[in-house]
């Protein structure tokens, strides 16, 4: 269990989400509480020995982040163990950058549960590239914030399921889970996840992609690939090191076979301006330690 400015987040979360409050039916704030986590994005440079054990590990900006929280990522990182590196054969050690996802959630008094839900590894040596293997932007351009959303200061992410075709236009898209960070009624805030995911889809149809023209997924009748659209009003970059307080909320699957047997944990959690190919294992080290 983890003190820290958490909780800071969640009251910001709460009073800016006040023009969406009707005090005569508003949410109470232990209903609130019960429903809301908070997410955190941090990334860094892991050491791996030759037998995958993490020789070390530094964290980007460790000075916007929470002692605490640090703490708790410098603990959890060194206790992992990689597939061993191999190069003609032979372990050796290796050097790769990663992007962490935490979630914080059971809050219980003034304490909470943080662990880390993603983990997503570069290429071990490598260059930071796109790859040929997967699916990557051509135009997606970003929806315009809606009026009726932006009124209201309503803020949130929705995430995208994009099915794409051979052609690199959109097949087929649905919103598969929007997370706000305002507070209101259920009904203003429904309405709002709606207003926000009408608009992220009806943007994409019109997005075109490249399709792989290397790897084994490359001959595939389509591919599926998740992509995060976020309404805020500050900058990703004055996000690092700090709690996003969010309502998540429900997911719904796509109408076509995607690839993936079960939802991915963390995948409401991507990091923003990416695409996100479904179904297929991540480029870099092999983790062998469960997250959570």
């Amino acid at each position: 269990m983890i003190r820290s400015s958490l909780f800071l987040a969640l009251a910001l979360a709460v009073s800016g989400g006040a023009a969406l409050i009707d005090t005569a039916d508003a949410q109470t704030a232990r209903e609130v509480r019960r429903q809301a986590e908070a997410s955190m994005t941090l990334s860094g440079v892991i050491d791996i020995g030759r037998e995958g054990q993490v020789e070390g590990f530094q964290l980007d900006h460790r000075e916007k982040v929470d002692a605490g929280v640090a703490g708790f990522v410098d603990k959890a990182v060194q206790s992992w163990r990689f597939e061993p590196t191999l190069v003609d054969g032979k372990p050796m050690p290796a050097r790769t950058t990663v992007h962490l996802r935490l979630i914080a959630g059971n809050m219980e008094g003034n304490s909470m549960q943080v662990r880390v839900v993603d983990a997503r590894f570069g290429k071990l040596g490598g260059s930071s590239a796109p790859s040929t293997d997967d699916v990557t932007a051509a135009k997606t351009r970003a929806p315009v914030y809606p009026p009726q959303a932006a009124s209201i200061r309503g803020q949130g992410t929705v995430m995208l399921l994009v099915k794409v075709g051979r052609d690199g236009k959109v097949a087929d898209v649905i919103a598969e889970q929007t997370n706000l960070t305002v507070v209101g009624p259920e009904r203003t805030m429904n309405q709002l996840r709606d207003v926000l995911a009408k608009a992220s889809v009806r943007s994409a149809r019109e997005w075109t992609f490249n399709p792989p023209t290397t790897g084994e997924d490359k001959d595939r009748d389509f591919w599926t690939v998740r992509v995060p659209v976020n309404y805020f009003f500050d900058k990703q970059s004055e996000r690092y090191g700090r709690w996003s307080a969010y309502i998540p909320g429900p997911r719904q699957q796509a109408p076509w076979k995607t690839g993936e047997e079960t939802l991915a944990a963390g995948s409401d959690l991507l990091p923003e301006g990416g695409v996100y190919m479904v179904g297929r294992a991540q480029e870099g080290p092999r983790l062998l330690t469960p997250l959570g």
